[in-house]
């Protein structure tokens, strides 16, 4: 009877850890970003979006995301992009990137579930999505430059 109890405590002990596992993958792993802009550098922890997969389904279907985090979409070669909001809750700013990771294009406050598509205007490497109104705070212009180590330094 023990050895029963002593495995149905480990099945549970083991559902829960990889149940905790999935949900911690589902939102991915974060790395710090750095925002460099005319009123200062701004710390941002972001998710990397690398795969085509990744990019696909971005912020979508979540709820919230926390003040000075974000989602990094990095494409396989520089070129126009178009973004959209199906299916995303949360309003976006978002900061389009040169090969540099300096920002060329800015979109603010894309609303919620749109299907308009937010075109990059111009041939991008990268897009840095945050919570709506962040680029205000952070006084983002054309020209500053995201640091990140997916980013190669100037």
């Amino acid at each position: 009877m023990p050895l029963k109890k002593l495995l149905a405590g480990l099945v549970v002990a083991v559902t829960a850890m990889l149940a905790a596992g999935y949900f911690a993958l589902a939102e991915g792993d974060l790395s710090k970003a750095v925002l460099h802009t005319g009123s200062g550098d701004h710390t941002v922890m972001v998710e990397l979006a690398l795969t085509p997969k990744e990019r696909e389904v971005g912020l979508m279907n979540r709820a919230e995301m926390p003040k000075d985090h974000g989602m990094l979409f990095r494409f396989d070669e520089t070129r126009e992009v178009a973004m959209w909001m199906k299916n995303t809750l949360i309003p976006l700013d978002m900061l389009f990137m040169d090969e540099e990771g300096k920002v060329v294009t800015i979109k603010t406050n894309a609303q919620p579930l749109s299907l308009a598509i937010i075109p990059s205007g111009q041939p991008v490497r990268y897009v840095l999505e945050l919570n709506g109104g962040a680029a205000a705070r952070y006084g983002v212009s054309i020209g500053d430059r995201l640091e990140h180590s997916a980013i190669p330094p100037e």
